[in-house]
């Protein structure tokens, strides 16, 4: 790029600063939990229908009320039943159910009445009362915790709460709860675990970009020692990462758990292409080239390999697309885009600047490229000396990597982001303890052909079958469906007794008569159909992680269909804690097919520099190890495949394969030069070594910026995404030089055609 161009190319990034200024939308924060659903997945459409019906399985908030001396006191008792009326009368909250507001129904020959289930209005009426729910599981467990410590008030809010509404309601719920002076409260529900995520993101992101920008100030002041070697690259990486900031807002886009990690994440990638011009810049002042000269033959040298770098390490994060859960697909979308804007931003900016600053200091620039050029050149003879067991010792690390790697589990938690010892993770865990979970069960359950309706005895007893079976699979506390009504209702026939709370004989059961659709009015939740012919079995688990979920749920698959009359009942898992839980298995299989259709690009790429499938294959091998040792790693470590691990390898192999870019397109210049492939390799090595060492350290630097989160996936990326970089430059300058000699004769005979061809060309031209 010459200095005419370079000036018009200032002039589009100034213009493009200005639109994006003009057109700024303000920074989104947002937490969705349906964002980690897989999309265009038929038990998701199945579910968007179930709730139509039923409402939402997570729209409540769990607030357990504490006393020191238990919950069976009568002035303790007034004070929540006064904090439950006044929660009800709160805008946003549908309904409360607790043990203060139960009434058990009393059959006598005049019909069905109902008298409140706790009693206080005197000590003896108070003692009768605890004396009876203390035997009774229905409410054990349940409403009280089982050392009678607590009491849980279960509150409907309004169904897909905002998050901006569901802060306002979370706010004044706890409000009125410091209010009342209780000596110690938990909760736990969506409105407040969307909040607390979303306080995170916005710390996570003020601490990142600010982290980020001290980090690139840093870097470049140990590298460069110069007043413009610092604030020029500072000015080009917030300018790459303002406009796709912008970009993404513009857009409609927001900042989630996954897109905080954009600011170190693009500040490494540019700062990594920028080195490497730089360092060509440099490396021709050495050679006592004019200062025009050295710049124009930098963006002339690496201005292809600068840009394919940036094309495959943005198709490493749009392969995330192809998982199919929004949370994932637009942050590998937008980051992908954000790359190329950091790119754009490079090569808009850093030529002008180029031109009109002085060079950078010249002290020390000849005594380390002499000692860069002595370490290359011992490593390039060791490695071409050793050339067979360098491969071997590849061959069989990666394999046995490869074997741990496939022993590595799908594992993955609802609270998965939040660091330990959290509040929240904290709250969620005491009632996943105490009152049998905080995790949603859906099931529905639909009569089948032979059956008249739910209410069918027949088909009770299927329902039955199938609650003993959901009970002691998923160990779950009290669980509510159609047949809780009929249990009740023969409880109540029985004076109250617990253990009539069963399904009646079947002489009992007609008995019944209306009874059933007088106490179906009197439920609190909806478990039922108008028709009678759809219902629901809910109740709550511990979140115990997707590797037991999914033995749970396979196990409910085989005892439905060996155990349940499909004429009679109908049965179909479904809910969000499924969904999620189906979405952790997913995304990885659909990251690894991502993956492979990056593969497939890069060595599309690879083959086109080199007009050679074997080439491209070749070049291929070296970016499998780094994916492969850190599955190893996850193996040694027992970090477990889930949404926030089973990203890292796109991200990986989008940075890592940058690497062999770069060392490929030059040695194809090297080799266009009239170079064989031996010299050319040595050439390769002295020049783009030293700048895949470098940007790798860079890179790294950046990466373990995000080890400093609070939140799971950041951590992790970090983490591994940083041993993948270390692993991407061993494979590339250890390995792929070996790779390539014993096809000497295939490498050259490609380039000297294309050589043949250039000329001729250039003969017909003059």
């Amino acid at each position: 790029m010459d200095r005419k161009n370079s000036m018009w190319a200032l002039t589009f990034a100034g213009l493009l600063c200005l639109f994006f200024i003009l057109t700024w939308q303000g920074v989104r924060f947002n937490y969705d939990f349906e964002n980690f659903f897989q999309q265009e997945d038929p038990e998701l459409y199945f579910y968007q229908e179930y709730r139509e019906v039923f409402q939402n399985d997570n729209d409540y908030l769990l607030i357990a009320i504490a006393h020191n001396t238990g919950v069976f006191d009568s002035a303790f008792l007034t004070k929540s039943l006064a904090f439950e009326n006044e929660l009800k009368q709160v805008d946003g909250v549908v309904g409360v159910v607790s043990v203060l507001n139960q009434k058990e129904p009393i059959i006598s020959p005049f019909g069905v009445n109902f008298r409140p289930l706790l009693d206080w209005s005197s000590r003896k009426s108070l003692a009768a009362s605890a004396q009876k729910i203390k035997k009774d599981k229905q409410w054990m467990g349940n409403l009280i915790a089982d050392d009678s410590s607590s009491l849980l008030l279960l509150v409907q809010n309004e169904q897909m709460i905002g998050k901006e509404r569901g802060d306002t309601l979370y706010a004044s719920i706890e409000s009125k709860l410091q209010s009342y002076n209780f000596d110690a409260f938990k909760t736990a529900g969506k409105i407040k675990a969307q909040g607390a995520f979303v306080n995170l993101l916005q710390q996570e992101f003020a601490f990142f970009l600010g982290f980020a920008l001290v980090g690139v100030l840093f870097l470049l002041w140990m590298m460069y020692r110069s007043w413009w070697g610092v604030v020029l690259p500072f000015i080009i990486i917030v300018t790459g990462i303002f406009w796709s900031l912008s970009f993404l807002l513009l857009t409609g886009g927001e900042l989630d758990v996954m897109s905080v990690m954009q600011p170190p994440i693009l500040m490494v990638i540019g700062l990594s292409g920028m080195v490497h011009v730089v360092n060509h810049y440099q490396m021709a002042l050495v050679a006592s080239e004019s200062k025009d000269k050295a710049i124009f033959g930098a963006f002339k040298t690496l201005g292809l390999a600068v840009f394919l770098t940036a094309l495959t390490t943005s198709l490493g994060f749009v392969s995330l697309y192809f998982t199919n859960v929004p949370s994932l697909m637009w942050f590998g979308l937008y980051t992908g885009c954000g790359v190329m804007f950091m790119f754009l931003a490079l090569f808009s900016i850093l030529p002008f600047a180029l031109y009109h600053l002085p060079p950078l200091p010249s002290s020390n620039r000849e005594v380390w490229a002499n000692r860069w050029n002595k370490i290359l050149t011992l490593l390039f003879n060791k490695i071409t000396a050793h050339r067979k067991t360098i491969s071997l010792s590849f061959v069989v690390i990666t394999l046995l990597a490869g074997f741990l790697m496939s022993q590595v589990k799908t594992n993955g938690y609802i609270l998965d982001n939040l660091p330990k010892g959290h509040s929240l993770l904290e709250d969620f865990q005491f009632f996943d303890h105490q009152y049998g979970g905080s995790k949603p069960l859906e099931i529905q359950i639909q009569v089948g052909s032979a059956g008249q309706d739910l209410f069918d005895y027949k088909v009770l007893k299927e329902i039955d079958k199938l609650e003993d079976f959901v009970r002691e699979n998923y160990n779950t506390g009290f669980i509510m469906s159609p047949l809780t009504t009929v249990k009740a209702i023969n409880k109540a026939q029985n004076r109250g007794n617990p253990k009539a709370f069963v399904l009646p004989s079947a002489l009992s059961y007609k008995r019944m008569g209306t009874l059933v659709d007088k106490m179906g009015q009197s439920q609190n939740i909806q478990l039922w159909t108008k028709d009678k012919t759809i219902g629901r079995l809910s109740s709550k688990t511990a979140d115990n992680g997707s590797l037991l979920g999914k033995a749970q749920h396979q196990k409910l698959d085989e005892f439905v269909e060996r155990n349940i009359d499909k004429e009679l009942l109908e049965v179909r898992l479904t809910g969000t804690s499924f969904l999620i839980d189906k979405s952790h298995e997913l995304v990885t299989y659909k990251v690894f097919t991502g993956l492979g259709f990056a593969f497939l690009l890069v060595g599309i790429i690879v083959g086109f520099l080199f007009r050679s499938w074997r080439v491209s294959l070749l070049v291929i091998l070296p970016n499998i190890v780094p994916l492969v040792w850190i599955g190893c790693v996850m193996y040694w470590f027992g970090i477990d495949f889930k949404l926030s691990t089973s990203i890292v390898f796109a991200i990986a192999f989008g940075i890592a394969v940058d690497d062999s870019i770069h060392f490929m397109t030059n040695l194809r210049m090297q080799m266009q030069e009239r170079h064989g492939l031996l010299k050319a390799l040595f050439l390769t090595y002295l020049t783009t070594g030293k700048a895949i060492i470098l940007t790798t350290l860079i890179l790294i630097s950046g990466f373990v910026m995000l080890t400093f989160s609070t939140l799971e996936i950041p951590w992790f990326t970090g983490v591994l995404v940083s041993l993948s970089l270390l692993f991407a430059v061993l494979a590339d300058l250890l390995w792929l030089p070996v790779l390539l000699i014993p096809f000497k004769g295939v490498i050259e005979e490609k380039i000297n055609r294309w050589n043949s061809i250039d000329r001729d060309k250039q003969t017909q031209l003059k």
